[in-house]
This record gives C-alpha cells, structure tokens and sequence, in this order.
C-alpha cells in the first residue's frame, strides 16, 4: 500500500511541477506580450511624434523654394534703381524683363493668371465691380480692373471685373 501511496504522491507531485512549469512558462509569456505592446505603444507615439514634427517643417518651409525665386525679382528691381542715368525706354525695358522673371516663377509654381475679358461672367472666379450696360451679350466682361490668379487650380484671388448688362 505504502508504494500506491507513493505512487499517487509521486503522480502528484509530478503534475503539481508540471502545473508550476506550465504557470511559469505563461507568466513568462504574458510578461513577454505586455512588453511587446509597451514597446509597440512607444514606437507608435514615436512615429506621431516624428510625423507631427516633419509636418511643421513642412508647413514652414514650405515656401522656401518660392521665396528664393522671387528675390531674383526683388534684385532686378533693386539694379534697375541703383541706375542713375537711365533712358524711360531702358526702365521700360527692365520692368518688361522683370516681368518675365515673374512670369515664369509663377508658371515653374503653379500659379495661373485670370484674364477673363470677353468670356462669360463667372462667379467662381471674378469679382464683379459694376454692370455696364452694353450691345453685347449679357454677362460678359467687358473689362478688367485687376487679374485674378490660381495657385493649382484653387483661387487665389478672383479677377475685378466689369460685366455686361442689356440696354
């Protein structure tokens, strides 16, 4: 009897360590898994972190590039004022250069002039500033107090306009 005893006692104890072992190897396990997800949990916030801080840059850098092309504008006006003895032809000139320059930094960024004389009145993108009452069609622009602009087909800015009206 004392060997069944023992037996049993023997079964037992080798479940009670199996029991431990198995216990262990899960504490184990979930120690492991809560620090993979602390981990993950900072690397996250890391990432937001990073993500937030190249969006600010970003945001305030982002004209950087424009501003470096529009003080080539700002140098030729300066040259042509440091000019003394200067013809009204060759300021004419100058500013027709000058022009260009900005002409292309607005087509190298995107940037589109509205000219609308003789199209349809269109409220998205003029500024009607009177009616004018006229033999063409209504709703035309007649005239053009000042252009509009688009920076990539978003409006920067709607044309001033003169519209058409029936006599």
């Amino acid at each position: 009897m004392a060997t069944e005893d023992t037996k049993k006692q023997t079964k037992t104890t080798k479940k009670a360590n199996e029991t431990n072992k198995e216990i262990t190897e899960l504490k184990e396990l979930i120690a492991k898994l809560e620090a993979d997800i602390l981990y993950s949990k900072a690397e996250a916030e890391n990432i937001r972190k990073r993500s937030l801080e190249e969006i600010e840059k970003a945001r305030k850098f982002a004209v950087e590039r424009f501003s470096q092309e529009i003080l080539l504008v700002k140098d030729s006006l300066d040259a042509a004022l440091i000019i003394e003895k200067a013809s009204l032809d060759d300021y004419k000139n100058g500013m027709e250069l000058t022009k260009k320059q900005l002409i292309n930094i607005f087509e190298k960024f995107g940037i589109e002039e509205i000219d609308p004389v003789g199209e349809t009145f269109n409220p998205n993108y003029h500024q009607a500033m009177s009616m004018i009452e006229s033999e063409d069609d209504p709703n035309k622009v007649l005239t053009v107090m000042q252009k509009g602009y688009k920076l990539n087909e978003r409006m920067l800015r709607p044309a001033l306009v003169s519209v058409s009206k029936q006599k």
